[in-house]
């Protein structure tokens, strides 16, 4: 699971993030409504826990931002802001739970897991991705380039499925590591530039080549780099 936590409380993210990744879930973390928006538009996350007042963007703001572009995103409102005309405030802009500071770890960690259970995928994937002359089905796993059949290992497969998903977009070796190998913890495994490797003798033995490296951020499938 890939959590984003938008909140300006550094002290509160923290506890936060170390509770969470002690749960082996992914967390990303944004300090203020406009990064907030940002990252939600460049990366998936299965839930958003969500502070109302943030510099930049406020929280009601953005959650009716995620919810009009991905509304599947279920959202977490957390906030001081516990009355009931702020609660109806935060469910008239999409939320999907209102929780009140102070708050037990427990309880958000059980809310999330509910949230997450009752929305396993914010959207179908499309069951065909092309890219020029590369494609994938995503039911069969069959792929294909300048017509020819692709033989790929299971992991190969969904190294290039998250890759053509994001294609045009430069997507970093932790994020590959997280939504590619559930990893979310700091490593300095070098998995996933072996990998790339693998994929671009088989997809890039033709041309024009579509895999490409961007050296210290990470790599993107796309016609150019």
């Amino acid at each position: 699971m890939n959590v984003l936590v938008v909140e300006d409380d550094v002290e509160l993210t923290q506890f936060i993030q170390k509770g969470l990744l002690s749960e082996g879930i992914g967390v990303s973390l944004a300090f203020d409504g406009v990064i907030g928006r940002s990252m939600v538009n460049e990366h998936r996350f299965d839930v958003v826990i969500l502070d109302v007042n943030l510099p930049g963007m406020n929280g009601f703001d953005l959650c009716r931002f995620i919810k009009q572009n991905w509304p599947a995103i279920p959202v977490i409102m957390l906030t001081a802001l516990g009355s009931l005309e702020n609660k109806v405030l935060g469910f008239e802009a999409g939320a999907d739970d209102y929780l009140s500071k102070p708050f037990a770890f427990k309880e958000l960690l059980f809310r999330l897991k509910a949230l997450a259970r009752r929305h396993p995928s914010r959207a179908p994937r499309p069951k065909r991705l092309e890219l020029l002359d590369l494609a994938i089905e995503t039911d069969s796993h069959k792929v294909w380039r300048a017509g020819q059949r692709i033989e790929l290992t299971a992991r190969e497969y969904a190294l290039l499925e998250y890759l053509m998903l994001n294609q045009g977009k430069v997507i970093n070796r932790v994020d590959l590591l997280e939504n590619v190998w559930d990893v979310h913890f700091n490593t300095n495994t070098n998995v996933v530039d072996v990998y790339v490797n693998y994929l671009r003798r088989k997809i890039d033995r033709f041309e024009p080549r579509l895999l490409h490296t961007v050296f210290g951020v990470g790599y993107m499938i796309g016609a150019e780099p």
